[in-house]
């Protein structure tokens, strides 16, 4: 009986030594990006990144300059001169405000991050679906950009941080962990923010109003420019629910010392772990039914 011979030289069937040699090359050069496909991911952000690094820098360093000397002596003057120099929470209004300033840049960043580059990778140049074809996974896309996320907002915390300690406004050698915690506020609100806008199809004004009515009241009423206990009860729930009061108040526990009970900061640390936990993992579900239509 004679034995059927495929083109590559086997018997029917058998795809031969050159396909299986393909076949195996392949295979070995899948396993680096499988492995490391989210490092790959935040590299392609980070080279995203220099084409507008001119406004990161800016930014970087011209936003802490600016608001540390307009909130912080400016507006710092006139508080200490009708309250005396440890105006706020036994401490001057500088002082208070300066870790605020830290977490609010950390958010601003994240919102940046998290918003209108998301929206680009899967629908204005939908550079996500370009990657998933490649052995790179959905949870590994969205894992790349939290890992150049956290990095951008390392970076903006700790120049932040660097002009505070210029300026005086950090009295506790436990300050530094300001710049930690500024990161973990960020990544608290951005990771919503990331899998709310994973779910559109179209941007027809959802972003602009996230800035507008989520953003802004949460930088207001989050006991960022005065103690939250300040406000009526009626509006305290706001700086409760926000990611933002949360990560101030443990800044300012790091960075003057502010007296908070040990649980209290407990319960700071476990909220904003919970929701960036939470919701990247729920954009990484988000990201695998999108992608893999």
């Amino acid at each position: 009986m004679s034995v059927a011979v495929g083109s590559a030289g086997g018997a029917a069937g058998d795809p031969g030594p050159e396909a299986r040699a393909e076949a195996r090359q392949a295979l070995a050069a899948a396993v680096r990006p499988r492995r490391f496909g989210a490092w790959y991911v935040a590299e392609h952000r980070f080279r995203v990144m220099r084409s507008y690094l001119q406004t990161v820098l800016v930014t970087g360093f011209g936003n802490p300059l600016l608001y540390l000397l307009a909130m912080g002596l400016g507006l710092g003057s006139l508080v200490s001169a009708n309250l005396g120099p440890n105006a706020v929470d036994g401490v001057s209004y500088l002082a208070f405000v300066a870790p605020a300033l830290l977490c609010t840049a950390a958010v601003t960043v994240a919102s940046e991050e998290f918003t209108y580059p998301i929206m680009l990778g899967f629908k204005w140049n939908p550079t996500f679906f370009g990657i998933n074809a490649s052995p790179i996974a959905p949870g590994q896309i969205i894992d790349g950009v939290v890992i150049a996320v956290v990095a951008r907002i390392l970076g903006t915390s700790a120049i932040y941080f660097a002009f505070m300690v210029i300026f005086g406004a950090v009295p506790s050698p436990w300050g530094w962990v300001s710049i930690l915690v500024g990161t973990l506020g960020g990544l608290a609100f951005g990771a919503p923010v990331m899998a709310y806008v994973a779910t559109l199809e179209q941007d027809t004004g959802q972003i602009a109003m996230l800035m507008r009515f989520v953003l802004l009241p949460m930088s207001l009423f989050s006991g960022t420019f005065f103690p939250l206990s300040s406000m009526p009860p009626s509006l305290q729930w706001i700086g409760w629910i926000s990611p933002l009061w949360h990560s101030t108040e443990l800044s300012r526990v790091f960075t003057y010392g502010m007296s908070e009970p040990l649980w209290l900061s407990a319960v700071h640390v476990v909220y904003l772990v919970a929701l960036f936990v939470a919701f990247w993992l729920w954009s990484r579900r988000i990201a695998a039914r999108r992608l893999n239509k």
